[in-house]
């Protein structure tokens, strides 16, 4: 029986989709709460900055955001090659690449708090 990657690509897919699912509809509330001036005292940005400076929520932080990424690019990977773009080697490597470069940019962004 033939080895396939599949489960390396699926994996964090799926477990991608489901956080963004969870978590995506809760951040749009507190950013609308945030808007309107009704930010509970919990998100304030001193408090913010307090939990995001500790290194265990760093990295729960950089895990929401590749997983979040990879769930995306993958999705717009199978999206490009429904839509008849068949050269899917080339769309894989840059999707994922995009998402592995935003998951940087978090690393770097977060290490300078």
């Amino acid at each position: 029986m033939a080895r396939s990657n599949k489960p390396i690509v699926w994996g964090p897919f799926a477990a991608g989709g489901t956080l963004t699912a969870f978590l995506t509809p809760a951040l749009i509330l507190l950013t609308l709460l945030a808007a309107l001036g009704h930010a509970p005292d919990l998100l304030a940005y001193e408090r913010l900055h307090a939990v995001a400076s500790h290194w265990l929520a760093k990295l729960v932080i950089v895990g929401i955001v590749f997983l979040s990424l990879w769930s995306a690019a993958h999705r717009l990977r199978i999206t490009l090659y429904d839509l008849g773009m068949r050269a899917d080697a080339l769309v894989a490597t840059v999707v994922y690449l995009i998402a592995v470069a935003g998951t940087l940019a978090a690393i770097v962004y977060l290490l300078r708090i």
